[in-house]
């Protein structure tokens, strides 16, 4: 039993409307693991008082947090997960591209509901340096809001309305640096040690080239290396991602405790969903790639007690996009397990699904995801095709060497196929951070683009179109009926192409990243329903079937999905189980061919009665032909079990 589960257990046992005696049930409740974790990472922490300034710490935070609020967190432990329901629905979204700022977002509220988008992930609207800032990943400020986007009084309304709407809000928490213009690293600059102490600071190179021996570049072309040179305080700052983002150095117990109220602070907003940022960045250790460490866990699980403790309505989302086996230790290993974050992306779904696209083929898909260890129970994906980042070719070379596959040709391939370097391929993606001395790179693009509608639109050519269509469904229909989290990046539920007006931005034109951040066309949102037209079509196909799996039970993330294996190299099948023997058989075709499964296979697992199957998603049953059910190219089903 996790320590959600016992808080829920607990809660049952304490007068609802005695709010502080539930929060020092929970104190109490978590203040053994809370001490272990804190002296895992700050082994001096109870001599130097540090564990005794936690401890003060939270309930100051505590008695910061509304009274509606404190209600809201009891309503949802109560209520138990309500992030794996079947009926949660997420869309990402650039809030000034959206519709200006927040007043303009909560004009459009309607248009959400209209969609069946009940979860809004907002990207950062704090205030950031006013050139370079990694489209706001690099912060200022962790709360105040940037006028760009309105102010806190807006984001309040915003907030408000959402929670009257029974609609979740999620935002960003950058955790592993701040801006070169953040407070702190002001006062650093000015000479104030003890913020140069928040960060890793270092007098001269000999640290950081030992270092350096080992870390990666995580942005080669625009930031090379992982130390920026500061001439006002005459020190070298470790600057893993940008030369204006400072790492924050987790081995001053201060700065955990700084940014555990900088997390409140935000929560406090009125926020459901944290998105950690960065996070597997957070423990730097000489002689490793400093990602992944046992260090940063222990960090996370930290933070996750405490807002538990204070704000327990609020969960976490790991953003991770990291090797597959490495993705599911967010959710918590032993003492952990469950104990950090409750949700994760599935990158690695997202990248298999690509590289089905590119080769036609489900093998790698299949091999990879049933080689994933079981996530805990109460944790759940969030599944995507697209989001405001590149696509990182995450692959376990393992087993694209079982495929036959040499690891390297086959990324160069991928890179090619999507980067319009082979003249054949449909899509239309550009390359990101290609790294010469390994040839690593990642892929930027919308997915309509990346699919093929901007060359078939581009060439008037009306078959390629409607084949684009069905790409772009099926990937979707797919994230739908996973597992977890669906989340639709703004735009492509109307088919969004690149937007290439980033070119002519001097701050943004070495970050092909913008090529898929486009801004909102209401234009064409107007017309859907007005005319036909593949973003009609995509429209409509994607809000049937967002309606159709609000009312499919068995589409709630119980760990009940079944991988389903077939001899055809070009089919995905797989099942999501109910509680009565009933199910959901998902199956789609990745090849642009038309392929046939037997249909005794589908007979065997109950999803055939008197030759016919009964589609979900078009609400019709249909005869198979000579036994056998076709595929179209691209197509994909929902299969109800009889």
């Amino acid at each position: 039993m996790n320590q959600a589960a016992l808080h829920k257990l607990l809660a049952q046992t304490t007068k609802p409307k005695d709010l502080d005696a539930h929060f020092e049930l929970r104190l109490a409740t978590n203040l053994t693991l809370l001490k272990d974790l804190f002296l895992a990472i700050y082994p001096k922490g109870i001599e130097s008082g540090a564990f005794n300034d936690l401890l003060t710490l939270l309930p100051k935070l505590y008695k910061t947090r509304s009274h509606a609020l404190r209600e809201q967190d009891l309503s949802k432990i109560n209520s138990g997960n309500w992030y794996q329901s079947e009926k949660i629905m997420g869309m990402q979204l650039y809030v000034d591209h959206f519709n200006k700022d927040l007043k303009g977002l909560q004009q459009k509220l309607s248009y959400f509901e209209d969609l069946g988008i009940n979860l809004l992930h907002l990207m950062p609207i704090t205030t950031r340096p006013k050139g370079e800032n990694d489209g706001g990943y690099a912060v200022n400020d962790y709360t105040a809001i940037d006028k760009r986007y309105g102010t806190k009084k807006d984001l309040d309304g915003l907030t408000t309305t959402l929670r009257a709407k029974k609609m979740y809000l999620m935002l960003d928490f950058v955790v592993n640096h701040t801006s070169n213009e953040h407070s702190w690293a002001k006062k650093a600059k000015a000479g104030q040690k003890k913020y140069q102490d928040y960060y890793y600071t270092y007098p001269d190179r000999t640290i950081p080239n030992e270092f350096e021996k080992s870390l990666p570049e995580i942005f080669p072309e625009t930031s090379p290396g992982n130390y920026t040179y500061v001439p006002e305080m005459d020190k070298w700052v470790m600057t893993v991602f940008n030369s204006y983002q400072w790492d924050l150095n987790y081995t001053n117990p201060q700065v955990f405790m700084e940014m555990l109220a900088n997390l409140v602070k935000l929560v406090n907003l009125g926020v459901d969903i944290v998105r950690f940022d960065a996070l597997a960045f957070l423990w730097k250790k000489m002689g490793t790639d400093s990602q992944n460490l046992p260090e940063a866990h222990t960090i996370i699980a930290l933070f996750k007690m405490c807002l538990q403790v204070v704000a327990p309505g609020t969960i976490l989302l790991a953003e991770a996009i990291v090797a597959p086996l490495n993705i599911i230790r967010y959710f918590g290993e032993g003492n952990k397990e469950g104990n950090e974050c409750e949700v994760a992306y599935n990158a690695s779904l997202m990248a298999l699904l690509w590289n089905s696209m590119a080769t036609k083929k489900t093998a790698l898909l299949y091999k990879t995801i049933a080689n994933i260890p079981t996530k805990p129970q109460d944790a759940t994906w969030i599944n995507y095709i697209r989001c405001h980042d590149d696509i990182g070719l995450g692959l376990d070379d393992r087993f694209i060497n079982e495929m036959g596959w040499n690891p390297q040709g086959h990324r160069k391939f991928l890179l090619d196929y999507y980067c319009q370097n082979l003249a054949w391929s449909p899509a239309k993606g550009l390359m990101f951070m290609y790294n010469p001395k390994n040839g690593d790179g990642r892929i930027t693009g919308s997915a309509a683009s990346l699919l093929g509608l901007e060359k078939a639109l581009e060439t008037n050519d009306v078959a390629l179109q409607e084949q684009a269509v069905d790409k772009i469904i099926m990937l979707h229909g797919i994230i739908l009926s996973f597992g977890g989290i669906p989340f639709i990046y703004a735009g492509d539920e109307i088919g969004t192409l690149n937007d290439y007006s980033f070119l002519k931005d001097a701050n943004k034109k070495e970050d092909s990243r913008w090529a898929n951040r486009p801004q909102q066309d209401w234009a064409t949102i107007a017309s859907v329903k007005k005319k036909k037209g593949p973003q009609a079509t995509i429209f409509g196909s994607l809000k049937n079937m967002i309606a159709r799996r609000k009312k499919t039970p068995e589409f709630a993330d119980g760990n009940n999905m079944v991988l389903h294996h077939t001899s055809n190299e070009h089919i995905l099948i797989f099942e999501r189980t109910g509680a009565t023997n009933e199910g959901v058989l998902v199956i789609s075709n990745f090849d642009e061919h038309t392929q046939v499964l037997d249909g005794n296979r589908i007979a065997k697992l109950g999803y055939l009665k008197d030759q016919k199957y009964h589609d979900i998603i078009a609400n019709q049953s249909t005869q198979l032909n000579s036994g056998f059910l076709a595929l179209s190219p691209y197509q994909l089903l929902w299969l109800k079990k009889y």
